[in-house]
């Protein structure tokens, strides 16, 4: 510092900028050093809980492999063998790979294999178990494959001996991994904490004999500096705040006037109502004239009494306060006009109170919000009208539907036990060649019976759905009603779908299909019915065509006056209600292809 306190010496700040260097330097090496060792210890660390997973996973497939086998071994339907056949042939080449992987390493598994020496004996022990279960499963595998009928005792009896010792000793891999890690994580928390002692040791000492040291030079030198600087500084400043200000202020009132002016419907009142002044745009909207004296403010805004009505209420009501909000006037040309107007009180000088009035037109967007409004409130009752239509019919076909089932049962099934029954009690045991007679009738009267049960709970929800899926419901469906109805109805899988959907996915698809076939049934006249289902993906498809007379699909998408159609509409609200999308083509004479797209995602 010189003498005369106007500037560091060059010296000191060569100094300084010496001390801080070193500092930083100090510092980011230690944080350097500690980032290399942390690193390179997590990256030991980083495959230690997937390999603990995996390995954990060892011991759950050796238990799926098992209930497999079983399964497969007590099963006897040859398609069914063979699904569980597929399920096993995973699991295997899962348990296999990951087995191999947790000894020698695997990229996509993201194993290392770097196993320690104990682990690697213990992989040694339980490779015999591994072997002998992998070779009889293997071997039920083959004997499916070559279409052999077996129960694979001697398959079972090796995994059942093997599968227990397997499990033992996977546990002991397991917990072996896990100590490990757990030793190496015990070293990296030392480790971390020796780093951060002599982060810690490091920075007090840089801050003993550098930042404290420094810092108390710099407060000292900086403060002669401040002081003599604040000086010339107050000086200047005082004598430009004013100038700025008034500067400011002036252009501030230049652009707000004609913007007021201009742009904004701005007018000044009387807390009577009374005008005082009224901008340009003001006057020109409602042509008042700035030598009119003494006009109310009301009556320059509209010429209807309820309007000025209202206008009045709010001047008198907010005078002291202020509003904001939307009011309606109307002009001299009877033009309706909505205005976003805000009533602001103000108190000029050395005068008394006024109203500002600050406005702006509308009417284009109120006009839209009005018709908006409407249109709104029209498509709401639509809507309503059309779902009031909907649940009438589906409360009145949920009734046709009781009742036909009763009708059924009382009709067909419920005559028919009545006949067994009298049948059955007219048996005279002593008329030997009677008897055999009636016993031979009541064996047919039996078979109409089950034939009556099985037609009327076919319409329920089908076994096979619940049971097995949606592709042996619609296969049965369709076998069904070939039967019962003489038409031939085949169903195609083209691409062999086996998957489960959603409870309530299948029944809606198992209910659209049933309506769809069973509209080419009652209306189309058609001979010949063709369901065919593929998917991809991320898709299911399932097409239903018939060779009948068709019809104009235009005719029945319109329902609002519950004029038909109502079964494409329950296919619709069904196919909407599981995201997904139905189309109907159609022509006159050329049949009819009805097509569901189900996403599997």
């Amino acid at each position: 510092m010189t003498k005369n306190g106007n500037s560091l010496d060059q010296r000191t700040f060569d100094k300084l900028s010496r001390l801080y260097i070193i500092a930083l330097s100090a510092i980011a090496l230690s944080v350097i050093i500690s980032q290399i060792l942390i690193r390179k210890h997590l990256n030991v660390q980083q495959s230690d809980s997937t390999v603990i997973n995996i390995a954990g996973r060892q011991r759950m497939l050796s238990q799926k492999l098992t209930k497999e086998v079983f399964s497969i071994s007590i099963e006897t339907g040859k398609d069914k063998r063979v699904e569980l056949k597929n399920e096993l042939k995973k699991t295997l080449n899962l348990w296999d790979l990951s087995h191999h992987a947790l000894q020698e390493g695997n990229d996509s598994l993201g194993l290392p294999g770097n196993n320690s020496d104990a682990i690697s004996m213990m992989f040694k022990d339980i490779d015999l178990s591994f072997n002998a279960m992998k070779g009889a499963s293997s071997s039920i595998i083959d004997s499916i494959e070559a279409d052999s009928i077996s129960e694979f005792t001697e398959e079972i009896k090796t995994i059942r001996q093997n599968e227990g010792v397997f499990l033992q000793q996977m546990d002991q891999i397991v917990n072996q991994f896990d100590l490990e890690a757990e030793e190496r994580v015990g070293w990296l928390r030392k480790l971390e904490m020796v780093l951060m002692t002599i982060t810690l040791l490091l920075l007090l000492a840089e801050f003993l004999f550098i930042f404290w040291p420094t810092a108390k030079t710099v407060k000292n030198s900086l403060s002669e500096l401040l002081e003599a600087e604040k000086k010339a500084k107050k000086m200047a400043f005082d004598a430009d705040v004013l100038s700025e200000a008034k500067e400011k202020s002036i252009k501030e009132l230049r652009a707000l006037s004609h913007a007021i002016d201009e742009t904004l419907l701005f007018a000044r009142i009387a807390p009577n109502g009374v005008v005082k002044h009224m901008g340009n745009k003001f006057s020109r909207l409602f042509k008042f004239s700035k030598f009119n004296t003494n006009a109310l403010f009301s009556r320059v805004l509209s010429i209807h009494e309820n309007e000025q009505t209202i206008i009045d209420d709010i001047v008198s009501n907010h005078k002291k306060t202020g509003w904001q909000g939307e009011v309606k006037a109307t002009t001299k040309e009877h033009v309706e006009v909505w205005l976003e107007m805000s009533i602001i009180p103000f108190s000029p000088i050395d005068e008394k109170s006024e109203l500002l009035i600050i406005a702006s037109d509308i009417s284009s967007k109120k006009a839209g919000q009005i018709e908006i409004e409407r249109l709104t409130k029209a498509s709401f009752e639509e809507k309503m009208n059309q779902q009031k239509t909907i649940s009438s019919k589906i409360i009145e076909n949920q009734e046709k539907e009781q009742n036909r089932i009763a009708k059924d049962v009382h009709d067909g099934i419920g005559q028919m036990l009545t006949g067994l029954k009298y049948n059955l009690e007219s048996i005279d045991i002593k008329d030997i060649d009677k008897t055999a007679v009636k016993i031979e009738h009541l064996k047919e009267l039996t078979s109409n019976i089950i034939k009556g049960v099985r037609t009327a709970t076919f319409n329920l929800t089908p076994p096979e759905l619940a049971d097995y899926g949606i592709v042996p419901a619609i296969t049965k469906l369709t076998q069904e009603l070939s039967k019962l109805t003489g038409k031939d109805i085949v169903f195609y899988n083209k691409t062999d779908f086996v998957d489960r959907l959603d409870s309530l996915a299948e029944i809606n698809v198992y209910r659209i299909v049933q309506e769809a076939i069973n509209n080419a049934i009652k209306y189309a006249e058609s001979t010949h019915i063709v369901v065919s289902l593929s998917h991809s993906k991320d898709m299911l498809s399932i097409v239903v065509d018939d060779d009948g007379k068709g019809f104009e699909p235009s005719k029945v998408k319109n329902v609002k006056n519950g004029e038909g159609g109502m079964g494409m509409t329950f296919m619709r609200e069904r196919i909407k209600y599981i995201n997904g999308r139905l189309f109907l083509n159609s022509e006159k004479g050329k049949g009819t292809r009805v097509t569901l797209n189900i996403p599997l995602v």
